[in-house]
Order: C-alpha cells, then structure tokens, then sequence
C-alpha cells in the first residue's frame, strides 16, 4: 500500500495540515492534542528539534511527534507526558513508513516510553531493518468505577485505609474545596504546598499553571486544595474528560504529614468525581508507588520502545552493543 508521509518542524505546520484533526472535538486523549504540545513548547521543551511525522495511509491519517538530539529520537514530551506513541491510526503500513522516513533521514536510535501498546509501531520498525527491543518501564495504577458511586466504592477499599482515613479526618479537621474553574488563589495555595512537600523541585509550575487555566476552560479541572486553619496542607490536581478521570499531581507539607492531609483530600477528591462526575474509571498516572495500589484495582505495565538502525553506524554500534551486553547477561545466569 501507497502511505503519503509529510514532515513538519514547526507546531504552526502541523496545525494547518492537521486543520483540526488533533484539536480537543477530535481527540478524547490530552497528550494526543496539539494544544499539549503547544503547552510543553512554551514552558518545558524537550532537548533537541522537533520533527512531526504524518502518515496518511487509505485516508487515515496517524502522527508522530518527536524531539531530535542528534541523531536520536525521542517523544516530544516531558514527564507530565503520562503516555506517549503514534496519534490515530497505528496500521501496519503507517508504522513501517514512520520508521523508513526516520531512517531515511539517517537517524540511529529511537526512544519511546511510556506507552500503552508498543506492538504496532516495534514491528514497524522491525519490518524497516531497525534492530527494535521492547521493555517494561513504568507501571500505571486505574480502577474501573462505571455505574460506582463512592460509597461503593470505598466499601470495595481494604478495612485499614477506610479506618486510617476516618480516624485521621475526624482528628485533624481540615477544610476541603475542589475548584472546578482555575481559580488564582487556588493556584497560589497549589504552589505553596509543592514548595513544602517532600517532593523534589517542580519540573515547570508555568506549564501546570497553563494547563490547569486550559482546562479549567474546558470544564475538565479539578483541584483539590486542603487546609488547616487557613493554611493550605495538601493539593491534588486532577482532570475528568470522556469518563475518566486522571490524577495528575499531588502533594501535602511535609510538616503536616501527621494530619495524613493527603489521604483526607483524596478521599474527597475520588468522592467528588465519582458522585459528581460519575466516571468510569479512575487513573493514577505512572509510578508504583505502594500507596496508589491501596486507592486503584489494576496495575497495567508500561513499556519502552529502544530501536537502532543498524545502516547507520551509530546505530549499528549501540545496537551490537546492547546485544553483547544481553549475551553477557544470560551467561551469567546459567
């Protein structure tokens, strides 16, 4: 089959071939809209050149958006990307084009993760001459809630979280809002628990500031902000789109962690979207941290995609490389 590919290195281009077609309406997926990508552009740009691919095959269209340091490629996305890989359509054909185009334009190496489903695009670049491996790398923790409301399911959560949560709500007696608009104030209190918590230093508070005022717009925002006699102790940000909802960030001050303010404002959180908003289901973003298996139901494994194009000779380099290191590995375990 005949797969027209079209190359962009600006955001302006894709837009105006896209004409629409990686917008919100079109879209159910927020890392798969241009808006995302105009939002990381401006505010946490990855290393290198951007370098969009779109391969229209029998009038379907699919993109690959990536960053080129040198001549490897990554996915245009920074760690708030929660997943990342081909846009629309992932047939064969497409996938092998994406690979011959990147190819063709000498790169040596691919990088790809975290994504959902690594089979499409690794056989494409299989089929293309790239010498292509598949790994875990992160995990991803969600729970399917269609037709739960809270008390359901916080009925289906273990005894010693639902008691923990009780006692430690009724002692520390915090006030809880959750905005569904941004709201500055709101955002201000955001901030000041990050800087107090024990999480390391904000990758970009103006890009989770930008996307908290875009989808607030949407009417997709929800953040949750906890206090203790006025001082904010915990924050969460959240979106809820299409039936789901997604824990994006979340935080309390470290020196308010006898309060366990952090599972106070979650539990209203997930009794918020679940009566109001009625989702389907809930995702924990990515990471294995222990506690989120306490909230969620379903670990799902992420993966990695690492690809070399051994016709090139970093390519072929790295990849003999990685080979010899994995022969030494399995010797090693006989």
């Amino acid at each position: 089959m005949s797969v027209k590919i079209a190359c962009f290195e600006r955001l302006d281009e894709v837009a105006r071939d896209a004409a629409g077609a990686l917008d919100r309406a079109a879209r159910p997926i927020l890392y798969d809209r241009l808006d995302w990508f105009r939002l990381l552009e401006a505010h946490c740009p990855p290393a290198g050149r951007l370098l969009a691919l779109r391969a229209d095959a029998e009038g379907a269209p699919s993109w690959l958006v990536l960053a080129i340091e040198g001549r490897t490629a990554r996915p245009y996305a920074a760690w708030y990307s929660l997943r990342v890989g081909p846009i629309g359509g992932s047939g064969a054909d497409a996938m092998t084009s994406f690979a011959e185009t990147l190819a063709a334009r000498r790169l040596a190496s691919l990088v790809m993760a975290p994504m959902e489903r690594p089979e499409p695009l690794a056989e494409g670049l299989a089929k293309a001459g790239w010498w292509v491996r598949v790994e875990p790398d992160k995990a991803n923790w969600r729970i399917a809630t269609e037709g739960m409301d809270f008390e359901a399911y916080w009925a289906s959560r273990s005894g010693r979280l639902r008691n923990t949560v009780r006692r430690k709500a009724r002692a520390a007696a915090l006030d809880v809002m959750i905005h569904r608009r941004f709201d500055a104030e709101a955002w201000a209190d955001y901030e000041s628990v990050y800087r107090a918590s024990w999480k390391p230093e904000e990758g970009s508070f103006p890009f989770l500031r930008a996307l908290a005022e875009q989808e607030g717009a949407a009417g997709c925002l929800r953040l949750g902000v906890a206090k203790k006699d006025g001082r904010p102790v915990a924050a969460q940000l959240w979106t809820v789109e299409n039936g789901e909802a997604t824990i994006h960030k979340l935080a309390y001050a470290e020196d308010a962690k006898a309060l366990s303010p952090g599972s106070i404002l979650s539990q209203a959180m997930f009794r918020h979207v679940l009566d109001e908003d009625r989702v389907a289901a809930i995702d924990y973003g990515v990471g294995d941290e222990p506690y989120k298996a306490e909230w969620m139901a379903e670990r799902r494994q992420l993966w990695r995609i690492v690809a070399h194009n051994p016709r090139t000779f970093p390519g072929l380099l790295r990849g003999l490389r990685e080979r010899a290191s994995a022969l030494a590995a399995r010797l090693r375990t006989r």
